[in-house]
């Protein structure tokens, strides 16, 4: 007896389909790991290389460090480095002056 299957060449397009899509995922997340290390190779980042090894450590770790590499990478510019340096922060308003010490001195 011959099993009743369907339409073979149906069959044969939803296995292509199916491939199609796994291929463009695997592909995709391929790609979604590199954003860091872009970033950081447009900003000049001091760490690119190692952003860049930390996204495929990442990628075998299901991207649990992918956001911390993504802080990593934006953290960084070139224009001013790490923080705010050469920055007034008071003359921004950001910061208000201290009114009084920070601490007591005992007389």
């Amino acid at each position: 007896m011959i099993d009743r299957i369907g339409d073979p060449f149906l069959n044969n397009v939803a296995l292509v389909l199916l491939l199609f899509i796994g291929v463009m995922i695997f592909y995709g997340i391929i790609a979604i790991h590199d954003i860091p290390y872009k970033f950081a190779e447009k900003r000049e980042h001091p760490h690119q290389d190692a952003i860049h090894a930390a996204g495929w450590v990442s990628l075998f770790t299901l991207h649990a460090l992918w956001p911390f590499l993504w802080i990593w990478a934006m953290a960084y510019k070139p224009e001013r480095g790490w923080g705010s340096a050469g920055v007034n922060l008071r003359r921004l308003g950001w910061v208000k002056a201290r009114r009084r010490p920070l601490c007591r001195t005992i007389a």
